[in-house]
């Protein structure tokens, strides 16, 4: 059938998404307890126990949070580079050495067909990654919590069929806000977040005509709105690249599931 995927919960609260191309389901960081996972998973018809493997963009706990008791509870091979796990080991408990598995940043998994790629990206962690999952001529990539979008990563997401990409703040809303001048100086920095208009002007030089959806998320709830998103993606889209009719731009929940996308499979 091709790739779909669902983002189950994206935010600062918590994170996690499921790829699947009908014979392997792969699921993208585990940011809430098993109980909710497991929640989560249930609206989309998906049992837990139905997972293949879980690989993991980075250690911070909005990422991570039930990793080490779901894996546990259901078996699940975790994949990660080194210095993640060094991290990942300080903080999930015990997990099967042979559900340990290594995929160094720029390597390749194979799940069957589905081929899984990561890539470098710049965030304040030990060795963050994003993804790129390819089936057949499909390609998807979930590329979030990073602080600028580099010319490398761009590279490696450029004709997406889909994207899931970081929409994290409103620079004046952040500015304005009331978080710490430390906090906010983290945020905007190289090693941070990406900001909507940051978002906008990356999606213009990575869409293609291949490109059909991005879906905006980890959006921050304090100095961000959707509508507010949507609107300077768009905006910015459609004055560097008002060809691209067919792109849809796509919300993301931090307390429920999107519904499944099925990429073209022309």
């Amino acid at each position: 059938m091709g790739i779909r995927f669902t983002v189950l919960s994206s935010g600062s609260t918590g994170n996690a998404t499921v790829v699947d191309n009908g014979e392997t389901k792969v699921l993208i960081d585990v940011g809430f307890s098993a109980k909710k996972m497991e929640a989560l998973m249930k609206e989309r018809e998906l049992a837990a126990n139905s997972i293949d493997a879980i690989v993991i963009t980075h250690e911070h706990s909005d990422h991570i949070k039930g990793l080490g008791a779901l894996a546990r509870k259901y078996d699940l091979p975790i994949y990660a580079n080194e210095k993640t796990w060094v991290e990942l080991d300080r903080q999930i408990g015990v997990i099967a050495e042979e559900n340990k598995r290594v995929m160094e940043t720029g390597g390749f998994e194979e799940f069957g067909t589905l081929r899984v790629e990561s890539f470098g990206i710049s965030h304040d962690a030990a060795e963050p990654v994003g993804y790129c999952f390819y089936e057949g001529e499909q390609k998807l990539s979930v590329v979030t919590d990073l602080g600028y979008m580099s010319e490398k990563v761009k590279e490696k997401i450029i004709d997406s069929d889909a994207l899931v990409l970081e929409t994290n703040h409103d620079v004046d809303m952040l500015r304005v806000g009331h978080y710490p001048w430390s906090i906010k100086r983290r945020i905007l920095g190289d090693k941070g977040h990406l900001s909507n208009e940051a978002a906008g002007e990356a999606l213009c030089d990575v869409m293609t005509n291949k490109t059909k959806s991005v879906y905006m998320a980890h959006l921050s709830r304090d100095h961000n709105l959707m509508d507010l998103a949507r609107l300077t993606v768009n905006n910015i889209v459609q004055e560097r690249a008002p060809e691209s009719k067919q792109l849809r731009l796509m919300d993301t929940y931090f307390d429920r599931s999107t519904k499944w996308d099925v990429l073209d499979s022309e």
